[in-house]
């Protein structure tokens, strides 16, 4: 397995306002990704993953550090040419059609005029824009711009595809189609790497991870390596329970949630799950469900990411 994407040390520093004053956006960032695999970049607002994502791409110039696509240094014109590239917020020209307009990338890709047509037929039937292919850009809404973007991205059939929030302002049944796109292209053989801030794509389909904050790295690994694997809290669904018993389990310090008929008390770990039970038992109500809840991605984003 190859490294397709090598960061070491990368920073960028800005100069904002009147006084110039030094902003370092980006702090050493360091991670390696490998081809055939998603790679999750997550971050709270602010974090410095778009800023890494345009020093990648070649938008703007590192202050420091190294960074490498194919191996070759950043910015590399023959990495890139083997890149799909979504933006944040892709700008589509509203006189354009999506044919129009992922024609052209794929021309700019050094596509001939007949592949860029046949090709950008195939990946506007692929992300879902074939049916409005030929509608003024102006015309469409935010969530069709993206599938747009993101077909501009695919036109020139590239080895690594770097999204940057590629979920962005889709409804779920595009955010469905979108997953499922990106697992289709990961098993053609495409290397993923993308930044979201939905933290169920990321756990359902990365590999591997990487988590900012405030311009640095603070976890980066695969995620069954990074997810405790204790049980943090355990959920007991109860049915018939009384308001008697919820206030019993509240004073106790467990947390509980009425859910329909079900009362669900939230247990800590495990230690105090069978009190809970024989209570329940002793009263007479019915036990729906015992869940035990390990750790997710947002339990450890939420211990990582933000401070406290």
């Amino acid at each position: 397995m190859s490294t397709l994407i090598r960061v070491t040390g990368l920073r960028k520093e800005f100069r904002q306002g009147f006084f110039m004053r030094r902003v370092l956006a980006v702090k050493g960032v360091s991670f390696e990704v490998e081809s055939g695999e998603i790679f999750g970049f997550l971050g709270p607002n602010g974090a410095g993953k778009t800023t890494t994502i345009k020093m990648l791409t070649g938008l703007i110039s590192a202050t420091g550090g190294e960074a490498t696509l194919f191996g070759d240094p950043v910015p590399s014109p023959r990495a890139l040419a083997r890149v799909g590239f979504l933006p944040e917020n892709p700008y589509v020209y509203p006189y354009l059609s999506p044919t129009e307009f992922v024609e052209l990338c794929g021309r700019l890709s050094g596509l001939s005029r007949r592949a860029a047509r046949d090709r950008t037929r195939q990946v506007l039937e692929q992300v879902g824009v074939l049916y409005a292919a030929d509608r003024p850009v102006r015309r469409l809404s935010k969530g069709m711009l993206q599938r747009t973007g993101l077909a501009a991205a695919l036109v020139s059939d590239p080895e690594l595809l770097i999204l940057d929030e590629p979920m962005s302002g889709l409804d779920p049944v595009g955010r469905k189609e979108v997953r499922d796109l990106i697992l289709d292209e990961r098993k053609n053989g495409r290397t993923i790497f993308f930044s979201t801030h939905i933290l169920s794509d990321v756990e359902t389909m990365c590999d591997r991870v990487a988590i900012l904050r405030r311009g640095e790295v603070v976890v980066s690994g695969r995620l069954g390596e990074l997810l405790r694997k204790d049980v943090r809290r355990t959920d007991v669904a109860l049915l018939g329970a009384s308001e008697t018993f919820a206030s019993e389990c509240e004073t106790a310090g467990h947390t509980v949630r009425r859910l329909g008929p079900r009362l669900v008390v939230e247990i800590e770990g495990e230690a105090k799950v069978p009190v809970i039970l024989r209570r329940a038992l002793e009263l007479g109500f019915a036990i729906s469900e015992v869940t035990p809840r390990q750790e997710t991605l947002e339990d450890l984003f939420v211990r990582e990411a933000i401070e406290t």
